[in-house]
């Protein structure tokens, strides 16, 4: 590819060209320049940025910002948070997205749950994950793609009080996501622990319900709470990792080894004590 400076040393020369006589004072003129060279500068300034500029400026760590649910903060009325994800939705406790939104503040037509708030399906935006794959950054792509936390699939949801204040987060691992192996979706707990302190939580391990078996060897049924010290939020982890009853390892009929006979999961509430 011709660079700017030989583009220029072929199409332009020092002087008047030829049979045009060499503008006087008056007439304007720039001493020492190329004399009727802006044009060529542009097109090759236009050409290099074209056709390799912008491609040299695009680095991963050049990338936009992305809203992410961290930044939802509890206490926050619905008009003032982030407008920067997609797809808002009535959530269903963690579940798929029902009646669809138009943003946070339509959060009074989902109906309110036992505890009178009212949950609010969203989604990250892709924004990311199409500039990450239009850069051709495999990392980034892998990072970007989804909705996720901690790189584990999730399904979002806020919850609002009925004076509009975010009240609560719900993350939920999401078991419709094939981009991460799926029993391992409880180890989200592990993440989730971490970022609020491993110490301090109050954890129950719950009976086995009837015919819940170990996967392998196996079990965990257990929900655990903790009050965050210095602020007015309760954190609640309930982790799941089991067959249900009528799941095995092995198919009755054939013997062979079964796919995905097993719950997986993590929960995760984060809720502004009353």
């Amino acid at each position: 590819m011709a660079t700017l400076t030989n583009i220029g040393s072929r199409g332009c020369r020092r002087g008047a060209p030829r049979g045009r006589p060499r503008p006087g004072p008056q007439q304007g003129g720039h001493k020492g320049r190329p004399y009727g060279c802006n044009a060529h500068i542009l097109a090759a300034l236009v050409l290099t940025l074209v056709a390799g500029g912008v491609r040299a400026q695009q680095q991963p760590n050049d990338r936009p910002a992305r809203a992410e649910v961290w930044d939802l903060k509890l206490g926050t009325p619905a008009d003032r948070l982030p407008a920067d994800f997609t797809d808002y939705a009535c959530g269903t406790n963690g579940g798929p997205p029902s009646v669809p939104l138009n943003g946070w503040r339509d959060f009074r037509r989902c109906r309110a749950d036992a505890e009178g708030l009212r949950e609010v399906y969203f989604r990250y935006d892709d924004e990311l994950e199409y500039w990450a794959k239009a850069n051709n950054f495999a990392t980034e792509i892998e990072k970007y793609s989804g909705t996720k936390v901690y790189d584990f699939p999730v399904v979002l949801s806020a919850r609002f009080d009925e004076g509009g204040v975010l009240a609560g987060l719900r993350i939920v691992s999401d078991p419709r996501d094939p981009s991460r192996d799926r029993d391992e979706a409880y180890l989200l707990r592990n993440f989730l622990t971490a970022r609020y302190g491993r110490d301090g939580w109050d954890c129950v391990d719950l009976a086995a319900a009837e015919g819940e078996t170990p996967v392998g060897r196996t079990f965990i049924k257990q929900r655990c709470r903790k009050i965050l010290e210095g602020t007015t939020a309760v954190a609640e982890i309930e982790t799941h990792f089991f067959r249900k009853k009528g799941q095995n390892q092995f198919d009755p009929q054939s013997g062979r080894t079964t796919e995905g006979q097993f719950e997986s999961l993590a929960r995760f509430e984060l809720t502004r004590a009353k």
